[in-house]
């Protein structure tokens, strides 16, 4: 569950969304749950999990451009 929870706040870190709304794009989770889930009273399904992790890997985070100023 640890791995899961970093993955969704590196993808919500990394397009600028809260996790909560990642949670809610990806599998139209209730606005409570990412906090169910830190808290460990409860958790996604596995077919959530997956679902999740289908859904980032579809819609990736734009890449970040590099400071090339000197």
């Amino acid at each position: 569950m640890e791995q899961l929870i970093a993955e969704v706040r590196a993808y919500a870190e990394a397009t600028n969304k809260s996790p909560e709304k990642v949670l809610r794009e990806a599998i139209g989770a209730s606005w409570g749950a990412w906090a169910a889930w830190q808290a460990g009273t409860s958790g996604p399904t596995m077919r959530s999990a997956d679902r999740l992790r289908a859904f980032m890997t579809a819609n990736p985070a734009p890449a970040k451009q590099e400071d090339t100023a000197c």
